[in-house]
């Protein structure tokens, strides 16, 4: 009965404010702190389920004097408490706290969604702004201000969210203002090396106060493109000098994130039994950080010294990019890998492990780190340990490839890869060889972790959604960065990619846009790479280029005349339907369908190889002439037939503009020297099985038979203005769901 009446007595103060006719007057003391002292309210979802959207929606537009007061009340009782010299000494006192947090992490997102309301934050307490000295002419400090400075000093406070030094009792509490929070980071790692200890309730505490920090930071959600400011105010503030608490917090949530282990104990069905609060803490944390390491992209839409002015003022970005110890370094790294292999933990016992959900926020915060600490970057270049996170990353990639939904995670790994495989030591790492067994659905193989990366590509490339089309020339440069030194690819590797070779060099495919030849360049490139630097370990992928070796004949003759170049389209647009249906053998390059993805023959070469290991392919979707810079552009439609947006057509003279510039003249070599030597082993010798051929390539030379070796060309990473728009999105996208 006490928890009903308590409710119910809760609800009625919520109707009074929501009323027209009975605006609450703000000196009502008595009013205001049965509501924020309130016994209904223990939970966050408690005051999510006792104060509905309509609730504030209707206290915005038809009592604003009710929906101000209660923000006023609420920062007001938060500032009081985190500038007085007894803290939160006692439980009521606790309460109170946070309910006002609770309060204002429901209402403030109603307040944003209005334009009018948006600068409401940016006033002042009326209070404050009477009692200003106007003599010393100091203005007050905005409402956001006083609210996250509030925010910053309960963070620290003794028995409420940190233990104290030493007890001194409920009596004698120590001073908030002035605590030195140096000595209370919440985890030892980075900056610190004891752990102070904490307690469950201290966890939800944080957890609690962080989540409003991000309610907060979640202003720019609200906001239009044109409307939104160049920077968050919310988060300028956080990070800068005027919040004294910015380095503790910062290595508080660093340490938090990196020292949490969700296995525990590794009792099996231990989380079924013992409730993890630490886990919730570690993810608000996590998208606290991505949120205020904001400097991406700066140096692209502001100009250089912009960008050097904003690193600087974000003191978040400042630290992080002074980190140098190696101590430091291998803590963040192994709670990376701890962190993103968790999901990929293998058990006897189905669900017996605790399983983490925050890997995308994981992987946006692996980029910012890499991005401002180019000390880290090498760090993880050199260290062993980066398998560990390619692993998992592929396996997110391959798990999300078909779920439009995961774009914005596909966009993050990609782009993961493409700037780890702008260094060399990173392709030189992919040739350990892969011994895991994680669960992924690609064909069964023994090799490298090359291998792997080049079947999960291959994979996203050939089953992918419609959206990834504009990652391909992305997929395809990680390809070619790391080439040069792989030193063996298996046999359904070598077949992977010749047969993404076929279906990429059909005339319908190549002449449907003007960008999709560029595939064939990157393709060749990965072969003319791998033949000029790392010929003697690859005879697998000499053989099987041997064996297709009509695409490559077939590419050369690629023919340039008026009528070939336009059949595609015509196909497309379905002029002289009876004459194709006369003659289909010549309406059906290679055997395909007109419009599908991939030739059926290209799936018959793909099985050839070895028929017993490697599986037919699923075809490939034709990229439509979308804004490549675009995230979210629209699903592509589901019919696989050459969709055009525009008025191009190929041309004789675009087609033999870089038909010209092929980079076919190695592999064409090859062939020529190799496929006499090889066939005259067949017939003079009766070989029916392929391991003889296999060794004679693997003892075989082409020194000073082929082209001068080119030299290797790495395409680094550039941020381009779509990623500095991909990267907020992708963050709250996270921080939303």
């Amino acid at each position: 009965m006490g928890a009903s009446d308590s409710k119910s007595s809760f609800r009625n103060a919520v109707s009074q404010l929501t009323s027209k006719t009975t605006p609450i007057d703000a000196a009502d003391d008595g009013f205001w702190k049965e509501l924020i002292w309130s016994s209904a309210i223990h939970t966050p979802s408690d005051v999510f389920s006792l104060i509905q959207p309509e609730d504030v929606r209707t206290m915005r537009d038809t009592c604003p004097s009710n929906l101000a007061t209660i923000c006023y009340k609420a920062v007001e009782h938060l500032v009081a408490v985190s500038s007085s010299s007894s803290g939160l000494p006692t439980a009521f006192d606790q309460k109170g706290a946070l309910n006002c947090v609770r309060l204002l992490t429901r209402i403030l997102p109603f307040i944003f969604e209005d334009p009018n309301w948006r600068n409401f934050f940016w006033s002042t307490l009326p209070d404050k702004a009477e009692s200003t000295d106007q003599e010393a002419g100091d203005a007050p400090p905005p409402l956001a201000h006083s609210l996250v400075a509030s925010i910053a000093d309960l963070l620290f406070c003794p028995d409420f969210t940190v233990l104290p030094s030493k007890k001194l009792g409920p009596d004698n509490p120590e001073d908030l203002s002035s605590l030195d929070s140096c000595e209370f980071i919440w985890e030892a790692g980075v900056g610190c090396s004891t752990s102070p200890g904490s307690t469950a309730k201290m966890d939800n505490n944080r957890a609690e106060l962080l989540k409003l920090l991000l309610t907060t930071f979640s202003e720019t959600m609200y906001l239009a493109p044109t409307d939104a400011p160049p920077e968050n105010r919310w988060v300028s503030f956080f990070t800068s000098g005027e919040n004294r608490h910015a380095l503790p917090l910062l290595t508080s949530l660093i340490n938090t994130v990196f020292a949490y282990d969700p296995v525990g104990y590794g009792l099996p069905y231990y989380h079924a039994v013992v409730t993890d609060y630490r886990e919730r803490l570690a993810e608000v944390a996590v998208q606290v950080l991505i949120v205020t390491l904001d400097c991406d992209g700066r140096e692209t839409q502001t100009g250089v010294a912009e960008a050097e002015a904003h690193f600087q003022d974000n003191l978040f970005c400042h630290y992080v990019s002074r980190l140098y110890r190696e101590e430091d370094f291998h803590f963040i790294l192994h709670g990376f890998t701890t962190l993103l292999n968790n999901p990929l933990i293998q058990t006897y016992l189905p669900n017996s492990c605790k399983k983490i959900h925050f890997h995308q926020e994981l992987l946006i915060l692996f980029w910012k780190l890499c991005d401002i600490s180019k000390k880290f970057l090498f760090y993880v270049l050199k260290s062993s340990n980066v398998l560990e996170l390619l692993v998992p990353i592929l396996y997110h990639l391959n798990l999300s490839r078909s779920d439009p939904a995961k774009t914005g995670l596909m966009h993050i790994g990609f782009f993961i890869l493409l700037l780890l495989s702008g260094e060399r030591n990173f392709g030189v790492r992919l040739n350990k060889p892969y011994q895991l067994k994680v669960p992924m659905d690609l064909p069964v193989f023994t090799g490298t972790h090359a291998d792997l990366l080049f079947l999960v590509f291959h994979r996203v490339i050939t089953t992918g959604h419609q959206r990834l089309q504009p990652l391909y020339e992305c997929l395809l440069t990680i390809m070619v960065n790391v080439s040069p030194y792989l030193k063996t690819l298996s046999q359904i590797t070598s077949s992977k990619l010749l047969h993404l070779t076929e279906a990429f060099c059909t005339p319908w495919f190549l002449f449907a846009n003007q960008t999709n030849h560029h595939l064939i360049f990157f393709l060749l490139e990965i072969f003319n790479n791998v033949i000029q630097y790392q010929f003697d370990g690859n005879a697998q992928l000499v053989y099987t280029i041997i064996r297709k070796r009509s695409i490559f004949h077939e590419l050369a003759n690629l023919p340039s005349d008026p009528h070939a170049v336009a059949r595609p389209r015509r196909l497309q647009q379905g002029d002289n339907p009876a004459r194709e249906e006369a003659n289909p053998a010549a309406a059906q390059p290679a055997g395909a369908a007109v419009g599908r993805g991939l030739p059926a023959a290209a799936a018959a070469a793909a099985a050839d190889v070895d028929a017993a290991a490697v599986e037919v392919e699923q075809p490939i979707h034709p990229p439509t002439l979308t804004d490549e810079s675009s995230v979210d552009a629209p699903a592509a439609p589901t019919d696989t037939r050459i969709v055009s947006h525009d008025k191009w057509v190929a041309t004789k003279e675009w087609v033999q503009g870089w038909k010209q510039k092929l980079p076919l003249q190695t592999i064409l070599r090859l062939l020529q020297v190799l496929v006499p030597q090889v066939e005259k082993i067949c017939i003079d010798k009766g070989l029916t099985d392929e391991s003889e051929i296999l060794k004679f390539l693997r003892h075989g030379t082409l020194v000073g038979l082929l082209p001068v070796p080119h030299p290797i060309l790495i395409r680094k990473f550039q941020v381009q203005y779509c990623q500095c728009t991909l990267l907020p999105n992708s963050c709250w996208r996270c921080v939303s769901v």
